[in-house]
């Protein structure tokens, strides 16, 4: 039996959305983008539609949603996007205690041909914060020049969904993109957590893969093991502090994780092929 669907907006006084349409942003005309918004969800929210006309993308910044489509039903977690093709029926509701989220409705137009019309699609750990911040300016900001330079931001992320979704259809190896995307979502998250005590256990939980399976993917994605990797990101963070800032060379060590300075240093010659300290009066010439 086919599941039943109806128009229907169902938005509990917990929920906050800023909505972005053609009054508080024009810009949007332009790329076939007929309105969005940023949402902090919480109590009741459900929203059904009906064959809609526009494609329409929902991305999960933190918490759960579901999603119940002709074809099959989601559940959306953080860093995921769901793509659902124009004129198919979608129900989509919350699924846990706050779910913040983004989401855009796309006309069906030349412009994005390339998003699926068959059926729903998920696409797992991405990480559009950009498209995030770059959205919540679009609707604030009262400047018609300003709202055009997060208008490239917008669309730089979009037209990188669209490139995923032509590369996957073009019969490149599906499972590939979707490995560089958790790979490269990975170390983005150790970027920001530099003195975390990062070893193979686990940044293969956080992956989800097995150590073996970790380590062949990032040989063949950066060149070097995961471990290898992560000391490459602290090496370029400690390059940049010893260039940009005042700092003793021991708190640049215990910021980029390594709680000898001694191990540090060997680190970093072996790395960079100078100490930390002629680094820094290097930079400063």
């Amino acid at each position: 039996m086919k599941p039943n669907f109806q128009d229907i907006v169902n938005i509990g006084p917990q929920c906050f959305e800023r909505f972005i349409d053609s009054t508080n942003a024009p810009e949007i005309n332009i790329y076939d983008i007929e309105l969005a918004g940023c949402s902090n969800l919480s109590g009741d929210y459900v929203v059904g539609r009906v064959t809609p006309p526009n494609h329409t993308l929902f991305y999960s910044l933190k918490g759960t949603g579901h999603f119940r489509t002709p074809s099959a039903e989601f559940s959306l977690t953080q860093g995921q996007l769901i793509l659902l093709p124009a004129q198919q029926s979608f129900e989509v509701s919350i699924a846990c205690e706050q779910w913040d989220i983004i989401w855009l409705n796309l006309a069906n137009t030349e412009r994005w041909q390339a998003l699926p019309k068959a059926k729903a699609l998920v696409i797992e750990h991405l990480t559009l914060e950009g498209l995030h911040h770059a959205m919540e300016l679009l609707y604030l900001e009262s400047r018609a020049e300003n709202r055009q330079h997060a208008m490239h931001i917008v669309m730089h992320y979009l037209e990188q969904v669209v490139k995923t979704q032509i590369t996957n259809d073009a019969n490149t190896p599906h499972a590939k993109t979707r490995h560089e995307s958790r790979l490269h979502a990975l170390f983005s998250n150790v970027d920001k957590q530099l003195q975390f005590n990062w070893n193979m256990q686990n940044l293969s939980e956080r992956a989800h893969y097995s150590a073996a399976h970790l380590h062949r993917l990032c040989l063949s994605t950066f060149g070097r093991s995961p471990m290898q990797h992560v000391i490459h990101l602290r090496m370029q963070r400690a390059k940049n502090l010893l260039s940009s800032t005042q700092w003793p060379i021991s708190y640049i060590a215990n910021y980029v994780g390594y709680t000898s300075v001694f191990t540090f240093s060997k680190r970093f010659k072996k790395s960079i092929g100078v100490s930390p300290s002629e680094y820094r009066i290097n930079s400063a010439r």
